[in-house]
């Protein structure tokens, strides 16, 4: 069955479209790193000049948010399912553990073969919890919200406390052997095996805050934020996350500060996701079509998952020793336009490659090897709400 996107619901396609994107303006700083992910966070490979301010902005404009935003949209996706299923008389959570356990696998090969920096192993695990918990009552749910953002707030507050107190980082640290810029593809793999500890860190961490956003998500799906009368409902989010909370976030982002940068990657940057939800949604709440932005973002929003793993595979062709090996030739002069450059380009050929794809097919070609794979482990054909693969990519009202 085709997955239909009704115009009520466009908003859905476009935000994904947009947080997918999003975590491409993220990730891509540390692909054009010469040192990858272990330059980007000890702060190698730095613009110079002008170019530094320049930088700053531009990473800090997506830093945090897209992720936030990107999890709201999987809780969502759990929403849309957990509705179409009561509504079908089916259980919940019924057959999802191994919708999780896919995504598990998915996010496996994915962290190994092309990025440190995976989202979808921990998004198994926190979809896994989450689909359970929307099963209790929502006097429950709200417990575990509760609960979870208190935890957030503590271990969040004590990471910062010691980044503070700790002596700035100079940035001086070099990789070596660097297998970024001077290893094989196997190399990298090795080298991630090697570091998993070190870089399955962040996923732990943000379990709590991850746990919460799935959760309010789907609250926020079932009580109409999609809806035209939820239009008050909307404006506080806007108000709240625009109005107070971005400008706190880039004042903390560019202080220039690790302990500024990581209270507003999770603190202040998942109020502002709620308040990209909340004007997307607005956009499209009338029930008007979407115009050529969000035309050219609805394909990589249907596609979400065979997209985000998409962008990481071209950006690491381009940019590791093992393929085109830019980011080796980059300095400081030229890191800025040149990741600009290669962000629009990827942008691009996400755009087309999703739109030209769909032409032809109801799925991206992920999200059809992922459907066939649940059939094959849960028994019998999918239902109509469990057609597209994981939680991103429903897209109507009722999951179809």
């Amino acid at each position: 069955m085709t997955v239909s996107t009704t115009p009520r619901y466009a908003a859905l396609d476009v935000l994904r479209g947009v947080a997918i994107l999003g975590t491409l303006g993220t990730n891509i700083w540390i692909f054009t790193n010469v040192e990858g992910l272990v330059g980007y966070i000890n702060g190698t490979g730095r613009a110079t000049g002008s170019w530094s301010f320049v930088q700053d902005v531009l990473q800090q404009v997506t830093q945090g948010k897209s992720l936030g935003l990107l999890t709201i949209m999987f809780g969502i996706g759990l929403a849309i399912q957990q509705r179409s299923a009561t509504g079908r008389g089916l259980p919940w959570p019924g057959k999802y553990p191994w919708r999780a356990g896919l995504l598990m696998i998915d996010g496996i090969l994915h962290y190994f073969l092309f990025t440190e920096f995976d989202v979808l192993t921990g998004y198994a695990v926190t979809g896994l919890v989450v689909a359970f918990v929307l099963a209790t009552g929502i006097r429950s749910q709200r417990i575990w919200i509760a609960c979870a953002l208190a935890l957030h707030a503590a271990m969040l507050a004590v990471v910062v406390a010691a980044l503070a107190a700790l002596p700035a980082n100079p940035g001086n640290r070099t990789l070596s052997p660097n297998p970024y810029a001077d290893g094989s593809f196997w190399d990298l793999v090795v080298f991630r095996a090697e570091n998993i500890a070190l870089f399955r860190l962040e996923t732990i961490f943000i379990l709590p805050l991850s746990i919460a956003l799935f959760l309010i998500g789907a609250r926020l799906y079932l009580r109409g934020i999609l809806d035209p009368e939820q239009a008050r409902l909307r404006r506080i989010l806007m108000i709240v996350g625009f109005g107070a909370a971005l400008p706190i976030d880039f004042a903390l982002g560019l202080s220039g500060t690790d302990a500024g940068l990581v209270l507003g990657r999770y603190g202040t940057a998942p109020i502002v996701a709620f308040a990209l939800l909340a004007a997307v949604a607005h956009r499209y709440a009338d029930g008007r079509a979407p115009g050529a932005v969000g035309t050219a973002l609805s394909p990589v929003g249907r596609m979400a998952l065979s997209c985000y793993i998409l962008q990481n595979i071209l950006c690491s062709t381009v940019c590791y020793g093992w393929g085109f090996g830019m980011a080796a030739r980059l300095d400081g002069d030229t890191i800025v336009p040149a990741t600009v450059a290669l962000f629009a380009a990827v942008c691009a050929t996400l755009m087309i490659v999703a739109r030209l794809w769909l032409a032809r097919f109801e799925r991206g070609p992920v999200e059809w090897l992922w459907n066939v794979s649940y059939q094959a482990l849960a028994g019998g054909p999918t239902s109509p709400a469990t057609a597209s693969g994981p939680p991103p990519v429903s897209s109507s009202r009722s999951g179809h």
